[in-house]
């Protein structure tokens, strides 16, 4: 009761404090605007998912395999085919010698389970180790269902090995279409398309393959381990499924194959993506850009910063200017999915952990907070649109550019500017608002002014917990570069001992972004408790660890699934085949 009544009595004698207005800041330089043109109906749109001629071709001919496979098995024709390759069997087998029949015997041995099985093996490590998980989730997935369809076909025709000539190779089941064949060729164009770079490598690789693939089926059919019609069919399906797959799936200009280092949310912007972001910037908002580059990618882990250089307006005798983009993509959403259901089983509930279901809702969204936080009168860059670059896939949220900005741990802070953050808080609880992602990296610093900026984790109508966190993180950023004894000084002016002490009593580990704690970490100081010994009274920390229905669920179902993964993973490990 005491501690309430000196609460009290505090808040009595601190004046209110005003609520901020918008921040003053200078104009933004004009920009050069041309007339903006509507994509018509029909038209393809950038960065379109394709197969290229190459991969038509072997999609018809997987089709032509299909439909004479069916109308031989229909119509009970197979004699005649079992004539016609058993004809070019008996001619190959007159060329057999002692010296040519060892020579085949080592160049099948790529078709051999062993071969095929170090295959498997090696790709699962290469592309686990590079996190290339997309490429590994459709190798896996067309490797799976190439082996079993082509299982089943093979069951279902019982086509017996070769009559009339020796078989000098070791055989198992029947022969049509031939299974060997089949999964060495899915597995070498899997590994082309998920392995080799794009370019002049892969067009190298690609007659590599083609002359892996000649050598083992000429190897084959010298060994009579298979019909000629065998190894054609099993070439053809063996090539079509995995470059449909991926071509479809991971195209080239999406999901680059790339061994330099950087975050996978951080997307190349060169080539043909850059060319279809400067396309759509014209086509949609009007804006002439002249150059698209990667900005601050440190300081992002869920988009592609851009900085993108625009023509400025002739009439104004502005030199070209810069906006601000951030790029968003399906793969975006796919790792905001999984990481909102680590944090739901891990800690209950932090608030608005729902998952995206599209990509187009999360630029949306975005941009919807930011425009509330613009005419809040908060000091955010100003939204200028949306751009789609390719339905559904990839959107551009375009905002202005803060020039000459720097981040407020590499500033000078002074009370001014310990102010400004503070009311930048103020007026979010105001409007009822919670930025949810206070940190360094999000705070810039301009010529005296403060901006807050990336409201992608924005919540409307939070908590006052989730609230409280934003405070106790706004002046934890703030003693950074100053001291807990100033920045609780100046916080007193505009809130009172009660929320103080329930900012700190909500945020700990956790509620801290990581950018944070990293950096009070590398600071040496316990800032945290700093600002607890300045209180004049603690709160009980407020626990994080909720337990719902949905949370329980959840991890069942994680661990039933892994269970599954696991042992699925044995046993393909154990045998692809």
């Amino acid at each position: 009761m005491a501690a309430a009544t000196h609460v009290t009595a505090g808040q009595a004698a601190r004046p209110a404090a005003p609520g901020p207005s918008r921040v003053p800041r200078p104009a933004p330089p004009a920009i050069h605007r041309v007339r903006r043109r509507r994509r018509p109906s029909g038209e393809a749109p950038p960065l379109p998912r394709h197969l290229a001629t190459s991969g038509k071709w072997w999609l018809a001919l997987c089709g032509v395999v299909l439909v004479v496979g069916t109308v031989v098995f229909v119509t009970d024709s197979v004699e005649y085919v079992d004539v016609a390759d058993t004809r070019v069997l008996q001619a190959i087998a007159e060329l057999r010698t002692d010296t040519l029949t060892p020579v085949a015997e080592v160049a099948g041995v790529l078709a051999t389970a062993g071969a095929i099985h170090v295959i498997w093996l090696t790709n699962l490590v290469v592309l686990a180790a590079v996190r290339r998980w997309r490429h590994l989730f459709v190798w896996l997935v067309t490797g799976l269902l190439v082996v079993n369809l082509t299982a089943v076909a093979a069951a279902t025709l019982q086509r017996p090995r070769p009559f009339e000539v020796e078989v000098l190779g070791a055989w198992s089941g029947f022969s049509m279409p031939s299974l060997p064949v089949t999964v060495l060729a899915t597995f070498l164009v899997s590994s082309l398309y998920s392995l080799v770079p794009a370019g002049r490598a892969r067009g190298v690789g690609k007659w590599v393959v083609c002359a892996l693939l000649v050598v083992t089926a000429t190897s084959r059919l010298y060994l009579a381990q298979d019909h000629p019609s065998d190894v054609v069919a099993g070439v053809v399906i063996g090539v079509a499924a995995p470059l449909a797959a991926f071509r479809l799936l991971t195209p080239n200009e999406v999901y680059p194959v790339r061994y330099r280092r950087g975050r996978t949310a951080h997307l190349d912007v060169t080539g043909a993506r850059g060319t279809a972001i400067i396309r759509a910037l014209q086509d949609q908002l009007g804006v002439v850009a002249t150059e698209v580059t990667p900005f601050a990618l440190a300081g992002s882990g869920g988009s592609t910063p851009l900085r993108i250089t625009v023509r400025a307006d002739p009439s104004a005798g502005d030199e070209d200017s810069c906006v601000f983009g951030k790029l968003y993509a399906a793969t975006h959403v796919h790792s905001d999915r999984w990481y909102k259901l680590g944090r739901t089983l891990l800690y209950g509930r932090l608030e608005d952990e729902k998952p995206y279901h599209s990509v187009r809702r999360l630029v949306q969204y975005e941009d919807y907070v930011l425009r509330l936080l613009w005419d809040a009168g908060l000091p955010v860059p100003h939204p200028m649109g949306i751009v789609e670059i390719t339905p559904e896939r990839e959107y551009l949220l375009v905002t202005e550019f803060i020039q000459g900005a720097r981040e407020i741990g590499d500033a000078e802070v002074d009370d001014a500017i310990i102010d400004q953050g503070l009311s930048v808080v103020r007026r979010l609880w105001e409007i009822g608002m919670a930025h949810r992602d206070i940190k360094p990296a999000n705070l810039l610093v301009r010529d005296g002014t403060l901006f807050l900026i990336d409201p992608a984790f924005a919540e409307v109508r939070p908590s006052p917990w989730r609230q409280a966190v934003d405070l106790a993180n706004m002046m934890l950023v703030l003693a950074l570069r100053t001291d807990a004894e100033r920045v609780y000084a100046r916080a007193r002016l505009q809130f009172s001992d009660e929320e103080i002490a329930e900012a700190f009593a909500a945020t700990r580990g956790l509620t801290m972004p990581s950018q944070l704690r990293r950096m009070i970490r590398a600071l040496g100081r316990d800032l945290h408790g700093d600002f607890l010994a300045l209180l004049p009274y603690q709160l009980p920390p407020v626990p994080i660890q909720r337990w719902t229905w949905r949370r329980v669920v959840l991890s069942l179902v994680t661990v039933v699934g892994l269970a599954l993964a696991v042992a699925v993973g044995v046993d393909l490990v154990g045998s692809p085949l």
